[in-house]
């Protein structure tokens, strides 16, 4: 089945018009400013979390030191 003239005509008509747009990106998608993947509360959130641990941690080991006082 061959194609017709006017379908091939809009065929290229088509693939020029889309030669002519590549590269041209839309502004809509590109990022302006800083806009970080996570939010402020989770950052806050995760440094509660590591410094506490730590805190935690160093307390604990400071409390099972033997002390002078006891011996």
């Amino acid at each position: 089945m061959t194609t017709s003239r006017r379908l091939a005509d809009r065929k290229v008509a088509k693939f020029q018009k889309n030669i002519t747009k590549r590269g041209s990106v839309p502004e809509v998608t590109v990022k302006k400013g800083n806009d970080y993947p996570v939010g402020p509360i989770v950052i806050g959130f995760f440094i509660f979390v590591v410094v506490g641990s730590f805190n935690y941690r160093n307390f604990d080991a400071l409390m099972r030191l033997p002390s002078s006082a006891n011996q």
